[in-house]
């Protein structure tokens, strides 16, 4: 038996083995459990591979990226497996694995319930405990319609092959562009066959692999994602290294449920999503009202300082507008569809840059105004899917706080330096304060992006820099650019350490070549500005959703829609609170006084499930001595408080923007 020369690559050590031809890549890490499959030449391989000459081969954990990937991919085939044992007439679709979890779809006559979910979980557990082989095998596109041909969405997958990804999400964990496989689910003692699925891989060496899973939840998707298909039935789960893991994320997942922006805008009264109007389209109550007012006015306060020029475009324009811009044949699947009228289309907006290149065009422009910065509170629509429409964070209109520079190339770099640093610090006065930074740049093999080579390696160069000047984590985005210029995007974490995308800031020399925009240089000439993109919020409706959920719904006073609320001990009481209340508006803070009939405990626990900040209580003490007492949030009680002193404490919270 010939030997075989391999070298072992972990993190930056290399190891040269020389080991007997026909060894996997398992045998090279014998007794280390969490190493799940191997990449070898930049492809991940099933440990069952068996090593060639040469190769450099890196073992790949259980935890990391891939490895996770493996594991809930791999956990996604037992939960098919257990769905066709105990629904044999279930036909299946697609099982990749997701951001902390799974999922596959099925077609059934009848949608899962909550019952069946617990079954199959039970058949999961039986299958794994049998420590069934995954087992890769290599077919053709006959020899698998022939295996498969009662599996309808698979033979469409084989005739998609190559194509598969672009055609259906998770379709290229089954079918990519090169071989085509199939995976055994084998078992363990007979080598009998179990179970299969045409499938990419790679796959752990057995289900008893998978250390820790839970079903989640089952909904409806269609087929390839378009309504115009099938109508599936999707059941997610998650599947981690360790159940400690597991019992982590599953605490997670609760605590967001409890800050789900969608359940405390209704607990909270802040806004709806009335049917009559349609999905994804929010109205604001008073109380959601007077927080977006105070989010839009300090906005305002900042953009005023900062030397910004306030504007105002329409929610409607010809057709033509969007053609001009390039954001029709580039953008169109985002927009709504044509108003026709007077012989012409219109357009319901969906962007607010062309109409603030045209305000830049109305007149002529020199160098001396800029960089000239226009500013909007501009509500545009965008036709989101239903399916992914989400509250306030995902919606079809909503209000961007957008703004457009316009400057010289030499002012580029100092412009996008100060653009960047005032996004952050008022995105830190909202009280976020952990960020990274995406730096999205163009595909050069696609042809998406339009201009030159030239202008998006300026462009993409001088975003860099100022990135880095932050001293913050700068993330490659490859392809992720808009179809006119590279962009910046400030990744912020919330309270519970999810990751949100904010601000957007983005570099375009083809929007004013497109518009024919120019200005008057010192020596006479005509120049093209260089136009910077800015949404800071991205919406007003997404930076509400995200705050609501940072905060779950107990907002720092100065944001807090009722800031303090008098809770009388008795009747007697109240015409001194409400004394109290009008001397505290005076200073602009909202006060009121509950002066229902409920019991004063009651008015506590309702203050408490409203949030609000604040509890000013008063009784004989207080009253006869010019007091009050302040009760907060989290129960515990500050008594005594002379009028004035107390006024002015309020007073101090809300101009410090800080949490009580």
């Amino acid at each position: 038996m010939s030997d075989v020369r391999v070298i072992i690559q972990r993190d930056s050590e290399r190891e040269e083995r020389v080991v007997a031809t026909g060894t996997t890549a398992a045998d090279l890490f014998p007794g280390e459990r969490t190493i799940v499959a191997a990449r070898v030449a930049g492809e991940l391989k099933d440990l069952a591979y068996a090593v060639a000459d040469g190769d450099e081969i890196e073992p790949v954990e259980i935890s990391s990226e891939d490895g996770l990937n493996i594991l809930r991919h791999s956990t996604a085939h037992v939960m098919a497996q257990a769905v066709q044992e105990l629904f044999p007439e279930a036909k299946l679709g697609i099982g990749p694995p997701i951001r902390d979890g799974f999922y596959y779809d099925f077609d059934v006559k009848e949608p899962f319930t909550p019952d069946d979910l617990k079954r199959i979980e039970k058949k999961m557990q039986e299958i794994q405990k049998r420590g069934q082989r995954f087992s890769r095998r290599v077919t053709n596109d006959d020899d698998a319609r022939v295996e498969l041909a009662d599996e309808p969405y698979k033979l469409e997958l084989i005739g998609l092959k190559g194509n598969a990804a672009n055609a259906a999400d998770g379709a290229d964990a089954e079918v990519g562009a090169g071989e085509l496989t199939i995976y055994d689910n084998l078992d363990a003692k007979t080598g009998e066959l179990c179970w299969k699925d045409l499938c990419r891989g790679p796959h752990l060496p057995t289900t008893r692999n998978i250390p820790a899973f839970k079903l989640m939840r089952s909904a409806a998707a269609y087929w390839r994602g378009s309504e115009k298909n099938p109508q599936l039935q999707r059941i997610y789960g998650t599947a981690w290294p360790s159940k400690d893991e597991l019992k982590a994320h599953l605490e997670f997942l609760a605590e967001a449920e409890k800050r789900d922006h969608r359940k405390l805008g209704s607990e909270l009264d802040l806004f709806s999503f009335p049917e009559e109007i349609g999905p994804g389209l929010a109205v604001f109550h008073p109380k959601g009202g007077v927080i977006r007012k105070v989010m839009e006015d300090y906005s305002r306060k900042r953009h005023e300082d900062s030397g910004y020029e306030f504007v105002n475009t329409p929610h409607i324009s010809k057709e033509q507008l969007f053609e001009i811009s390039g954001h029709l044949p580039h953008y169109a699947e985002g927009m709504f569809p044509p108003i026709e009228f007077d012989g012409q289309n219109y357009r319901l907006k969906a962007m607010n840059c062309p109409m603030h290149n045209l305000i830049f065009k109305s007149r002529g422009r020199s160098y001396r105004e800029l960089p000239l910065r226009l500013f909007e509170f501009g509500t545009v629509y965008r036709y989101e899917k239903s399916g992914v429409v989400h509250g306030l964070t995902r919606s079809r209109g909503f209000t961007q706080d957008d703004s457009h520079i316009y400057c010289t190339r030499e002012q580029m770099l100092g412009e996008l330096d100060q653009l960047l640093t005032f996004v952050l610090d008022l995105l830190r006065d909202y009280g976020l304060n952990e960020f990274e930074l995406e730096l999205s740049t163009r595909d050069p093999e696609s042809d998406k992006f339009i201009g030159s080579d030239e202008d998006w390696a300026e462009a993409t160069e001088a975003l860099r820099q100022a990135a880095e000047k932050q001293g913050l984590p700068l993330v490659p985005d490859p392809g992720g650019a808009a179809y006119y210029g590279p962009k910046i995007s400030v990744q912020a974490k919330d309270a519970i350490g999810r990751s949100w995308q904010m601000s957007t800031l983005q570099v375009d020399f083809n929007q004013p070549k497109r518009f024919g925009l120019e200005y008057t240089s010192a020596d006479g000439s005509k120049q093209q500005p260089v136009m910077l993109h800015r949404a800071l919020f991205g919406s007003i409706e997404r930076f509400f959703g995200v705050l609501l959920e940072h905060y779950a719904g107990a907002f720092p006073a100065w944001l807090a829609p009722v800031q303090a609320i008098g809770i009388p001990v008795g009747d007697a009481h109240v015409p001194y609170l409400q004394e109290f209340a009008e001397e505290a508006k005076k200073h602009g803070l909202r006060v009121e006084v509950d002066a229902s009939s409920d019991r004063m405990q009651k008015k506590i626990r309702n203050a408490q499930r409203s949030k609000v900040p604040f509890m000013v209580i008063v009784g004989d003490d207080d009253m006869n001595a010019g007091s009050v007492s302040f009760r907060y949030r989290d129960g515990s009680q500050e008594n005594g408080i002379a009028r004035d002193e107390a006024i002015a404490k309020l007073v101090d919270v809300v101009e410090r923007r800080v949490q009580v």
